[in-house]
């Protein structure tokens, strides 16, 4: 078989994703310190794994809606307007999904058309290009500033836009950088935005991770509900990620064929999983403030961490990464990466691997415990000390 005539060129041209490469260097050497996947490190609450348990001895395994448990999607829907002021119709305007990125990837799908550009302000998540590729959409990609606290700036986004502008992502609080955008530059981008077709994908996965103020959605502000897809889930908020659920709310218009596509892709979300996630949006506030808490002291030690090292480290405002400058060592983000993990057996992410703008940064995860942290600051400290000394 020749499969080079067989394979969709879109597939062959993906590009593998630059978190997993180190990942999976890593998980074949022994004693390594990884501190590159984002996944928490707690426990989903007790109450969450009850309930599942509970779940399973009362044999509820079969599919469900296709956009969801009715209930599960009442709790969503008051648990968002709760949180944002805005309040979405169980019935119609939320659909469950497998993580937040199949809603990401639904809210793509169901809206662009090839050739229809897709703007995405990086370093940001890796899987809005690729996404938007697949579709046969065009990447537009603003690069984000250290100096801006890697923050969408209004006019920025003013040039960007073209007539074949379809969809804005906006990834706050951010994954690699820890950037939030606070209401005042949100509302500048709203009125960039105002008297346009351009919708907006608004991926809050981290909502619940701020720190020293609360988040702010930009489906708060007026007259954006109806051009927003917002996105959000239960990976990160609850310590579920295996449980793989996440949500998206937005105009019925744009959900009821977004359904289509899951209904043929997936048919419905984990059963037992939406079950749980009912009891975590019920029942564990408490625990995710002490999830917050103790993630806001690691943030804290790898800030002051990486800048006693010498590392220039912008101190990230929300979710559970700090973004630190090592250009100073001389290194490009993936030589330092891999020196560092062959060297030292710490494993880290090149800032590359969120957009070609994240080239002189490197991307840390404190969704570790502190002795785990504590530890890979040692022996970065080490190998900073070796370069410097050309031993």
């Amino acid at each position: 078989m020749d499969y080079s005539k067989i394979l969709s060129k879109k597939a062959e041209g993906l590009k593998p994703s630059g978190i997993r490469k180190y990942f999976d260097i890593a998980a074949k050497m022994d004693n390594v310190i990884s501190l590159g996947v984002g996944e928490p490190d707690f426990r989903t609450p007790w109450a969450v794994r009850r309930e599942a348990i509970k779940t399973l001895e009362r044999g509820k395994t079969i599919y469900t809606a296709n956009p969801g448990l009715m209930s599960l999607r009442k709790v969503i829907s008051e648990y968002t307007e709760e949180k944002t002021g805005v309040k979405y119709d169980p019935d119609g305007e939320i659909i469950v999904t497998v993580g937040g990125s199949e809603a990401i990837d639904l809210t793509v799908r169901a809206i662009v058309e090839p050739g229809d550009e897709v703007i995405i302000p990086e370093p940001s998540f890796v899987c809005y290009k690729p996404i938007v590729e697949l579709t046969g959409g065009v990447p537009v990609i603003i690069e984000t500033r250290e100096e801006d606290m890697f923050r969408l700036r209004a006019e920025d986004l003013k040039n960007a836009i073209t007539d074949k502008t379809k969809l804005l992502i906006l990834p706050y609080p951010n994954n690699p950088t820890g950037a939030v955008m606070p209401k005042k530059e949100l509302s500048e981008i709203a009125e960039v935005l105002e008297n346009t077709n351009i919708m907006i994908l608004t991926d809050e996965i981290y909502s619940e991770l701020t720190y020293g103020h609360k988040h702010f959605s930009v489906i708060s502000l007026p007259g954006m509900k109806e051009r927003c897809i917002y996105v959000n889930g239960f990976s990160k908020t609850f310590a579920m990620t295996g449980w793989r659920l996440g949500y998206m709310c937005g105009p019925r218009e744009i959900l009821k064929h977004a359904l289509k596509i899951h209904q043929f892709g997936i048919m419905s979300s984990p059963t037992v999983s939406q079950y749980a996630a009912i009891e975590a949006l019920k029942s564990c506030s408490e625990d995710v403030e002490n999830m917050r808490a103790e993630y806001d002291m690691r943030r804290r030690l790898l800030v002051d961490g990486f800048n006693k090292l010498g590392l220039r480290c912008f101190e990230p405002e929300g979710a559970f990464y700090v973004f630190p400058c090592v250009s100073s060592t001389g290194l490009s983000s993936d030589e330092f990466c891999e020196k560092l993990l062959y060297s030292k057996k710490v494993a880290v992410v090149p800032g590359t691997a969120f957009g070609d703008c994240g080239e002189g940064y490197i991307r840390v995860s404190y969704a570790y415990s502190r002795k785990h942290l504590l530890t890979a600051l040692e022996k970065i400290g080490e190998f900073i000390e070796e370069i410097r000394t050309g031993k």
